[in-house]
């Protein structure tokens, strides 16, 4: 199902706000190996269930990296290494205890659907291939 190297971004498919950071993930990887899938998806479904993991929540931002999935600020400080210079520095956020790096995740996902609708991720032809439910 997975390789133990995959870099997956698990979104949700129908958030403005969620197809933005897509968005921005897919300009600024620096390696081009990160991977996306719905959170809506079968796919994404199959894999939290394979990992014995609870059903994912469409307001939590999940990131699998060395076949662990991460969620919340943890994810998204662990996706930010793996993004171009500048902005691989947000990952020094690590030194903010998870409970208020949480906390500000929390306030900004209960809003996400105001701070940015109806924005949808239209990926290139060489871009298609890294959204799972396209290419699996």
């Amino acid at each position: 199902m997975i390789k133990s190297n995959d870099l997956i971004v698990f979104y949700d498919g129908d958030c403005g706000f969620c197809n933005r950071t897509v968005a921005f993930v897919l300009k600024y990887d620096k390696t081009k190996r990160i991977q996306f899938a719905a959170i809506q998806t079968e796919f994404t479904q199959a894999l939290f269930k394979a990992k014995n993991l609870p059903s994912p929540d469409l307001s939590t931002f999940y990131f699998l990296e060395n076949e662990n999935v991460y969620q919340k600020s943890t994810a998204a400080l662990r996706l930010a290494k793996h993004l171009k210079f500048p902005r691989s520095f947000l990952r020094f956020f690590w030194i903010v205890p998870r409970f208020i790096r949480d906390g500000v995740y929390d306030f900004i996902a209960k809003r996400r659907q105001r701070l940015s609708n109806g924005y949808c991720v239209i990926p290139s032809k060489e871009d298609r291939e890294r959204f799972l439910e396209f290419s699996r």
